[in-house]
């Protein structure tokens, strides 16, 4: 599992055009799912993913987690992240799970996290998405679960 995370002043979201959800000061998280991916991949993820220190402390030190700053998280899913771009001119997926096997280790991230009292939005799996965002630093960085 990887996790592209961009610290953000806020966000929204958009399914196939229709507003769902916006944050306030936190992380947009995308989401990729690997073939094989498992709970350990999630739980390695979910912890990182709260606690990695990326908000500035009152000495502007990336000394703070999103739970820290009682922050928001926008969670999306994102196939793409695993496209390979090596060869050609057009990625290769083959990476990616297959989009059963993605869904439910993406849904189970999703109830995971809903027990850890940090706020969050999600899009829809599998759904065209629009987000709009406005990204602090900018902080951007991947989380790898392998």
């Amino acid at each position: 599992m990887k996790i592209i995370i961009q610290r953000v002043n806020f966000a929204e979201i958009f399914v196939n055009n229709k507003f769902k959800g916006k944050i306030q000061k936190g992380i947009v998280a995308y989401i990729g799912v690997a073939n094989g991916d498992s709970v350990k991949d999630i739980d390695f993820c979910i912890d990182k993913l709260i606690n990695l220190r990326i908000f500035d402390d009152e000495n502007g030190k990336l000394n703070l987690s999103v739970k820290d700053i009682r922050g928001e998280l926008l969670i999306v899913s994102n196939f793409t992240i695993y496209g390979n771009t090596k060869k050609g001119r057009r990625p290769s997926y083959t990476d990616s799970a297959a989009v059963n096997e993605a869904q439910e280790i993406y849904n189970l991230f999703v109830k995971k996290l809903e027990q850890t009292g940090v706020r969050f939005e999600t899009g829809e799996f599998g759904q065209y998405m629009r987000i709009v965002s406005e990204n602090d630093g900018p902080v951007n960085l991947i989380i790898d679960s392998k």
